[in-house]
């Protein structure tokens, strides 16, 4: 019996001991441990999961990765699930993989992936354990960024006949696809939530996303699918379009593409309004034509400039067609008048213009591929050279630029502006006075450029703002004016930056830091 006891004893002990051992082991097991071998495996089985980039030889490691395994525990039971999980930077098999392969410079560094690894962002807050948990649990309990159509109740309240709507079909939820799809909404609505109230403006366009299980449900397209696949419908050209491929950046590329008229009309119509703003502010090329909308030729216009549009697909170009009482500023920008329509207007991505007016029906195609290889001349604006050019303040144009600022040998203190601007305005007098100050330095020239008139190189003069001053000095420097605005400080910036003429020849241009305005 004693013996028996005995082994009882040990029994107990061993069990209990067995006991703490699994308990500690699952404390472990709230923060899984990644290396480079099993990093893209674990991160791509959750919907949500939390990386802490740390080095073991770092002190400041030690101590945050309590407060890591402190959050671990307190959002153990979170629904939906949060995992944790820990990669160690400072081990020779992972060093090479974290710093090269997945770019952590410093460390601890915190990243989190949600929809199966897709979708990730930098946590940057304070690392302590209830700022980590407080953000975690506010990014977990998001609402999604695509909403669900169980009904047809929810069709007539999400999808309407004006706007663009993107909407994916799937068998079952969740699944692969469906991450991804998510994935692309939350950054859709990221760029645009994150956006300046300046941007918003410009983008005038927010993607609206929308998922269900039933396309039978949706107002158009083929009813009897069950997907994967991705549904956008839209207020022109083809109606419905449909797409399969969900690869990240085809899924996005996809959006952007569906989602712009192959030819944006510029009318009175206020629908067209936010597709004309994206037009105007989008990086694409820009092939603009212009004519008298209740013409008789009007019909033939647009069937033949839509042709030259879908030929031209994918390749980078955006078309839009403007009417000509709708587009008198862009004609008035570009320097044209009524008398030149039909117009048409290439604007490429880096500012250069291309434009032949009086154009005619058989000359649009053939135009657009002399442009595409090379063989038109750029088309500057700007206003006549003056035949007496004897005022304080001198006028330079676009077609006198090169002479009087680039190849002058002299330092010039050029003035960009545009005549309606009241700040310019005020300070017209006072140029003309530092211009009476430098009358007897031939060296040194005071001039102005009416950017309402004339093109200028914008890639060599950043000017957002007017009146923006900029110094180029006779040796090529070029030096933008960021001062008080006083003559005293205009005259000082003019002798610091001058060259003495005759000592000094025309070098490579270097600009310096640009500034929006005066």
């Amino acid at each position: 019996m004693a013996i028996t006891g005995y082994v009882l004893f040990w029994i107990l002990l061993l069990s209990f001991a067995s006991s703490i051992k699994s308990e500690h082991t699952e404390t472990k097991e709230l923060v899984l441990t990644l290396n480079h071998s099993n990093y893209d495996e674990i991160i791509n089985k959750h919907n949500f999961i939390v990386v802490n980039f740390y080095t073991s030889w770092y002190i400041y490691c030690d101590s945050f990765n309590i407060s890591y395994e402190e959050v671990a525990s307190e959002l153990s039971s979170h629904v939906p699930p949060v995992v944790f999980a820990k990669i160690d930077a400072s081990e020779e098999a992972n060093r090479e993989f974290v710093t090269t392969d997945v770019g952590i410079a410093r460390f601890p560094s915190i990243l989190i992936f949600r929809y199966r690894g897709k979708l990730h962002e930098w946590y940057l807050g304070p690392k302590k354990a209830d700022d980590i948990a407080f953000f975690l649990k506010r990014l977990s309990k998001e609402p999604l960024p695509s909403l669900h159509i169980k009904s047809a109740d929810d069709v007539a309240e999400f999808v309407g006949d004006k706007k663009v709507f993107v909407v994916g079909i799937f068998p079952k939820l969740p699944g692969s696809e469906f991450d991804s799809f998510l994935a692309a909404a939350y950054k859709f609505r990221a760029d645009y939530d994150s956006a300046t109230a300046e941007d918003k403006i410009k983008l005038h366009f927010n993607y609206t996303f929308a998922h269900t299980l039933d396309a039978k449900l949706l107002p158009s397209g083929e009813p009897t699918v069950t997907g994967p696949l991705v549904r956008i419908f839209k207020p022109f050209d083809e109606l419905v379009v449909d797409s399969k491929d969900f690869e990240s950046e085809a899924l996005e590329k996809f959006v952007k593409e569906s989602s712009f008229p192959l030819v944006t009309v510029f009318d009175k119509d206020p629908n067209n309004t936010p597709y004309v703003i994206r037009f105007f502010y989008s990086p694409y090329t820009k092939v603009m034509l212009y004519i008298n909308l209740t013409g008789e030729a009007a019909e033939s216009f647009k069937c033949k400039y839509r042709e030259v549009a879908t030929s031209n697909k994918g390749q980078g170009l955006r078309f839009l067609l403007g009417g000509v009482n709708d587009s008198q500023g862009t004609l008035k920008n570009y320097g044209h008048k009524e008398s030149h329509i039909p117009l048409i207007i290439i604007e490429t991505a880096s500012g250069k213009n291309y434009l032949k007016a009086n154009v005619e029906i058989d000359q649009i195609e053939s135009w657009v591929k002399d442009f595409k290889e090379g063989k038109l001349a750029p088309y500057v604006k700007s206003q006549p050279i003056p035949t007496e050019n004897n005022d304080l303040v001198k006028v330079v144009v676009s077609n006198s630029f090169d002479d009087m600022v680039f190849k002058s040998v002299k330092n010039v203190m050029l003035i960009f502006y545009v005549p309606w601007s009241k700040f310019y305005q005020k300070l017209v007098p006072m140029f003309d006075e530092i211009a009476v100050s430098y009358q007897n330095d031939p060296s040194v020239v005071i001039a102005k450029i009416d950017l309402s008139t004339n093109d200028i190189p914008r890639d060599t003069f950043d000017v957002k703002g007017v009146p923006t001053i900029y110094f180029i000095s006779a040796s090529g420097n070029i030096v933008v004016y960021h001062g008080d605005g006083t003559k005293e400080d205009f005259i000082s910036f003019i002798h610091k930056n001058k060259d003495t003429v005759g000592k000094a020849d025309k070098k490579e241009k270097t600009t310096k830091e640009a500034k929006d305005e005066l």
